[in-house]
């Protein structure tokens, strides 16, 4: 083993113990902690809440002797029943034996109860179990504790909402918690949003909710704020001066498949630009919520790491984005989208969105802001993508190379490699592009990258909103897309047909040439293997 590689393992295990520490004490401040899963018997919570809740358990951060965890939802299901279910969802083939034992354990911190989402009865069943689990820990009502993970559509948020405030809610508000998690999408524009906001914000304190966005979990999303904040030489570069332009980039290679009908209903940009949709069947590539992505590449430096301030930073930039111009935006629909039985004939929903926004402050006024994202691409991926200006006095002539480039791959294969101009290895002064390269893979063989909900649900136990969108930051987002979303539905923007597998419409390679995006031609990215 190389000297670079173990101290990558020492610190890698030095920062784990710390992380356990910290969260631990978070966990164990209470003598009791009841996780509510409602909605348990849906696909989310099969396949993504209790995952994290196991791999917390598994991982030794959640403490059996403090937690149990309960599920609820409308079907009628025993305790052993909803464990059967969830099974074959919280281990690999690979690894079940070496689990099996924490997988017997966990599964027994469960316990289900069945009832309406709308009716007392159900609840005040849930609220009794809870107790009974509280009382057998000997906590008293200041010390208990309980987490309610909506993993249900929401359209039920608020009689949801309503039941718990009035049925299971902790009973004192000295040293106890009651906090409750809501699943993307809020609403489909700036009204409904405000209205679920509304309805939810009479029931509970700002402080109590967590709307959770899966993708600010992510390894390299949360890694923005100590890339831009920690390194000394990207804090003279980052702004207008040196920067051409930035692109947040999400493509998947796959269509709408059996959910045409229900995508048609909020199209590419509440799904991935501006939403992250709660769906029956996830997506196998996660969906990329780019404006909160936005926000953290160009955000101001907060005061201090407390979540209030980092978040205040952030409504700060979507406050400076001007209104969307119809002439910077380029919608598409990949040929086929209409074929679904489910779609209308004359539907004019975007598959396809390539959007210019513009920040109107000291720092980024002049830089364009593509985002990006598209159904039935030629291949898959989402990265940011920041291009610096061309270096004046060009005495190598070798700027049809192409420009600088940091880009921050968020998935697959996450990376950060800087594109550069280097001498061509040889006896000639020619020159070639290459790169700097950090791939996570490679770097940190041996470093566990912890999944986005195991990280999001540890942070809603501690009480951290820093990665959970604020209601005043959900209605700068929606100020920005409604009006655009309004003159789609009516017809006044249309989506241009483009060939699946493809990088979408000419017409928006040509918006980006317009914006000042120069394309490297003869040059490609190729992660290393190990």
């Amino acid at each position: 083993m190389g000297s670079g590689q173990w101290h990558v393992e020492k610190r890698s295990t030095l920062k784990k113990e710390s992380f356990l520490k910290e969260y631990g004490a978070a966990v164990s401040e209470s003598r009791s902690l009841s996780i509510i899963v409602l909605g348990a018997s849906g696909d989310l919570a099969k396949k993504k809440t209790f995952p994290a809740l196991f791999n917390l358990y598994h991982q030794r951060f959640l403490n059996p002797d403090e937690v149990h965890i309960f599920g609820y939802a409308r079907t009628k299901l025993s305790d052993e029943e909803l464990r059967d279910k969830i099974r074959r969802y919280l281990v690999d083939e690979k690894n079940a034996s070496e689990k099996a034992e924490a997988l017997s354990k966990f599964l027994q911190l469960i316990k289900y109860v069945s009832g309406p989402y709308d009716s007392e009865d159900g609840f005040k069943r849930l609220d009794k179990a809870i107790s009974e689990h509280e009382i057998s820990k000997k906590s008293s009502q200041e010390s208990t504790r309980r987490l309610f993970y909506l993993a249900l559509p929401p359209s039920v948020y608020p009689p949801v909402c309503k039941m718990i405030k009035e049925c299971c809610t902790n009973k004192s508000d000295v040293g106890g918690w009651t906090r409750i998690v809501v699943e993307k999408p809020f609403g489909k524009d700036l009204e409904s949003a405000e209205q679920l906001s509304s309805q939810i914000g009479k029931l509970f304190d700002e402080s109590q909710i967590y709307r959770i966005d899966h993708y600010l979990g992510k390894e390299l999303v949360q890694n923005m704020l100590v890339l831009r904040f920690a390194n000394r030489f990207f804090l003279p570069l980052w702004n207008r001066d040196n920067i051409a332009n930035v692109q947040i980039v999400f493509r998947e290679d796959f269509g709408t498949e059996d959910r045409g009908g229900y995508f048609d209903e909020y199209g590419i940009i509440r799904d991935i630009i501006q939403n992250h949709l709660l769906q029956a069947k996830p997506l196998p590539f996660d969906c990329l919520p780019l404006m909160q992505v936005l926000c953290l590449v160009a955000m101001e430096k907060p005061i201090s790491l407390k979540p209030e301030h980092i978040r205040d930073e952030k409504v700060k930039v979507l406050q400076s984005v001007v209104p969307i111009k119809d002439e910077e935006v380029v919608l598409g629909q990949y040929e086929g989208y209409r074929d679904d039985p489910t779609v209308p004939n004359d539907s004019n929903t975007p598959t396809f969105a390539t959007t210019i926004l513009r920040i109107d402050n000291e720092r980024w006024e002049g830089v364009p802001f593509i985002l990006k994202a598209g159904k039935a691409m030629g291949s898959k991926k989402a990265d940011i993508r920041i291009q610096f200006k061309d270096v004046p006095g060009d005495i190598f002539k070798c700027q049809k190379q192409g420009r600088n480039e940091f880009v921050i791959r968020l998935q697959p294969s996450e990376a950060m490699y800087m594109k550069l101009t280097v001498k061509q290895p040889g006896l000639e002064m020619q020159t070639v592009q290459s790169e700097l390269d950090l791939s996570y893979k490679q770097r940190y063989q041996d470093v566990s990258i912890p999944e986005a909900y195991e990280r999001l649900i540890l942070d809603t136990i501690k009480g951290d909103q820093q990665h959970f969108v604020r209601r005043d930051e959900l209605k700068a987002a929606w100020e920005i897309f409604t009006p655009l979303l309004h003159r789609i539905e009516k017809g006044e923007v249309k989506s241009i047909p483009y060939k699946p597998g493809s990088r979408g419409p000419t017409e928006a390679d040509q918006l980006l040439e317009k914006a000042g995006y120069l394309q490297t031609h003869g040059y490609m990215w190729i992660p290393p293997t190990l």
